[in-house]
């Protein structure tokens, strides 16, 4: 049975994790992030797979306000929950994989749920700025931004460093100025690292096997760079 909250004020409800008072607009806003480190990966298809899978695999856990887990992938030019993929040929989440015991799975791995509410209440703390860093987490599998002029007549590919929570919610991924470094290995919340996504020539981000491709001008993924340019 469905009951309506029609009635009911959100204003007299608090957040779980924040102690703030809840606001329905808060629901989706991502407030705290634990890395993959047992290489679990994200499934999908598209209309032109005949029941192919295609996996990638899975950066970190993600908790929402409203107390949803769900795995976050970079996918072309944005970071985004699984479930929620927009592949240009209709792609549909299909759920996570173990490679490990060969098992597919749909809900999040429940150490990972348990690991972040825990995370959440032990670091109670409340950004006053949308733009504050309040975690930041290494990128641990090799994701490389795709910068670019405009038609893609030059292509430089960097490393993603780490990835960086803002108190909105909103998640950037992080690159090394060289002209900023002063020591190395360049870590996060080194002050070299700015964000990708402010770069204007920023396009989109690859998994450390295409990005490797096209280091090596390998056709098939310089090919798939064409269908991009095109699309965009």
């Amino acid at each position: 049975m469905k009951t309506s909250n029609d009635d009911h004020n959100m204003d007299n409800v608090i957040d779980l994790f924040t102690g703030r008072k809840h606001s329905s607009e808060d629901d989706e806003r991502i407030i705290r992030l634990a890395p993959e480190l047992d290489g679990l990966e994200m499934l999908y298809s598209n209309e032109s797979s005949d029941s192919k899978f295609f996996s990638l695999k899975v950066l970190c856990w993600a908790l929402k306000a409203n107390g949803e887990v769900m795995g976050l992938v970079p996918w072309l030019d944005d970071i985004i929950t699984c479930p929620e993929i927009q592949d240009p040929l209709n792609g549909t989440f299909e759920g996570y994989y173990d490679p490990g015991i060969d098992e597919i799975f749909v809900e999040p791995p429940i150490h990972k749920v348990v690991e972040l509410e825990t995370a959440a209440e032990y670091y109670d703390y409340i950004s006053d700025s949308p733009h504050e860093s309040i975690q930041e987490i290494p990128d641990n599998i090799g994701t490389h931004a795709v910068l670019a002029d405009k038609g893609f007549r030059s292509i430089t590919l960097l490393e993603v460093i780490s990835w960086r929570l803002h108190g909105d919610g909103s998640i950037s991924g992080m690159l090394s100025d060289e002209k900023k470094v002063v020591s190395t290995p360049v870590l996060p919340g080194d002050v070299s690292l700015y964000q990708a996504q402010t770069d204007r020539q920023f396009r989109y981000f690859f998994q450390h096997n295409i990005a490797n491709k096209i280091k090596s001008e390998d056709p098939e993924a310089l090919e798939a760079i064409s269908i991009l340019v095109e699309e965009s």
